[in-house]
């Protein structure tokens, strides 16, 4: 395993806790499989996938990272927490999916060893599971080939968000287990754009991703108030 310092080991032992579940549609993590072809579906649509090198960033028991790979891509995911790694690779032997792997390395230690080694870069609700998430889009932008995309996604920080994410997502439909999310940890998309900025990405496209608790229907709209996902560009001169 490599280390890193940019990690919680609380963060790490609530997925760790969690991962025998990871691919049970009815589990914690049913949000996360519906999702999931929207995600997919969006980033197909910026960076079509087949053919494409991939790498997802915590990757957890790789719900994105599989369906990437069954769209033509050869996809590599990455986390930290063992047992989620493990599920996930067991899962893909399961599914015959032959085009994806896993590791268990940090986004900055595998920038240091493929730097812009991928045509595309997705990290999908980690940023605010972690210390440091500049660290992490720098190694993003340094993983990802000049041309190539990043897609993030993650969860404004606001008044709205605190109580449609959490207090209502964790507490009164207990869509999340409680205390999936820290308010303070949230992320602002001024701020996820300051950031992009800084490790030389250009933001081309964002959409928020939104859900009526009452039908269980999510979809992607203009609102970036809670839930959003954005689209970058790592540009040429960041060689």
């Amino acid at each position: 395993m490599t280390t890193t310092a940019n990690v919680d080991p609380a963060e790490l032992a609530k997925f760790s806790d969690l991962a025998h579940r990871w691919w049970d549609k009815e589990s914690e993590f049913r949000p996360l499989h519906e999702i999931n072809p929207l995600r997919l579906a969006w980033i197909d649509s910026i960076a079509p996938l087949a053919g494409k090198q991939v790498l997802d960033v915590g990757c957890g028991g790789g719900i994105l990272a599989d369906a990437m790979a069954r769209k033509g891509a050869q996809v590599l995911g990455i986390d930290l927490a063992t047992k989620s790694l493990k599920v996930a690779q067991l899962h893909a032997l399961e599914a015959q999916t032959p085009q994806v792997s896993y590791r268990e390395i940090s986004a900055e230690a595998l920038a240091q060893e493929q730097p812009a080694g991928f045509d595309t870069v997705t990290c999908m609700e980690m940023l605010e599971h972690v210390p440091n998430p500049d660290s992490i889009v720098r190694a993003c932008a340094e993983l990802v080939r000049p041309g190539g995309w990043v897609f993030f996604s993650t969860i404004n920080r606001n008044a709205k968000a605190f109580a449609f994410a959490i207090l209502g997502a964790e507490y009164v439909l207990r869509l999340l287990p409680r205390g999936t999310h820290e308010y303070a940890r949230l992320i602002r998309p001024s701020e996820l754009a300051q950031s992009c900025r800084g490790a030389g990405l250009e933001i081309a496209h964002t959409r928020g991703l939104e859900h009526n608790p009452l039908t269980g229907r999510y979809w992607l709209s203009q609102n970036t108030s809670v839930n959003y996902l954005v689209a970058a560009q790592r540009l040429p001169s960041n060689v």
